[in-house]
């Protein structure tokens, strides 16, 4: 950051912007409301430390298209990369030329990455592989979600994700190699079932993830401050963390 109040306190130095570690992304319209107005005011006080956006849940396709040009034209004016979140396993059920029409909009309306998740459906590797090289070959980054836990990403009650049973670590940890081997630009790694919605934190999967892969090749989902701060304790201020727009002062 070249200008801050105060700058005569020094603080934790991290990478100027575009950084490979530390990236943090926010999360846009979903629990409320985000539209240029108030994305302005957020960038512009802390945008020094914003590096992605990402709309959840679809939420672009409920807003008219010039609106949300509008919210990706303020990102890239901030240097903020814009993401789709995980809406890929919605149009999957359309079918491939759904698909095809899913990434041209996100082209024509200036997103850079498409996330792929999977928390819904059952997604062979080597469609998801297939869904990377597609996203690439477009110019566009593709960010993978991965995790442990089917049925994730519904804020599905503990009780219901324990009944679905979670997945061996070691299988994701390689799905996520391949996917990095595949071109992927980062993995998400999903809490649920991690940190979110179960009865005790696995913070050893965490570790594994780390230990196979990373800490620059994957970006945590930590969108609750105990996580969070959590994240930051356990691995430095270079953890790569999605959160809530919300919460990007108390991160």
């Amino acid at each position: 950051m070249s200008e801050r109040a105060f700058s005569f306190i020094p603080i934790n130095q991290r990478q100027g912007k575009p950084r490979t570690r530390g990236v943090t992304e926010i999360r846009g319209p979903y629990y409320a409301a985000v539209g240029p107005n108030y994305l302005r005011d957020v960038l512009a006080t802390m945008g020094a430390w914003v590096d992605g956006f990402k709309y959840a849940g679809g939420a672009f396709a409920l807003m008219p298209p010039e609106q949300v040009k509008a919210i990706n034209d303020i990102c890239h004016e901030h240097d903020v990369y814009v993401s789709t979140g995980g809406w890929i396993e919605h149009v999957l059920t359309r079918g491939s030329e759904a698909v095809n029409a899913y990434i041209e909009e996100c082209k024509d309306l200036g997103f850079d990455m498409i996330e792929l998740s999977s928390g819904f459906i059952s997604l062979p590797t080597d469609d998801l592989l297939r869904l990377i090289e597609q996203v690439k070959t477009a110019g566009l980054r593709a960010k993978p979600e991965l995790g442990i836990q089917f049925g994730a990403g519904g804020d599905t009650p503990a009780e219901e994700l324990e009944a679905e049973g979670a997945q061996d670590p070691d299988w994701m940890i390689e799905q996520a190699k391949r996917c990095l081997d595949a071109g992927a630009h980062m993995i998400m790694v999903e809490s649920e079932g991690i940190t979110e919605n179960v009865t005790g934190w696995r913070t050893d999967v965490v570790a594994r993830v780390v230990n196979a892969l990373g800490l620059e090749r994957c970006m945590f989902e930590a969108a609750d401050p105990p996580v969070f701060e959590w994240y930051v304790k356990s691995y430095g201020n270079e953890v790569n963390l999605f959160v809530d727009h919300s919460q990007i002062v108390q991160l």
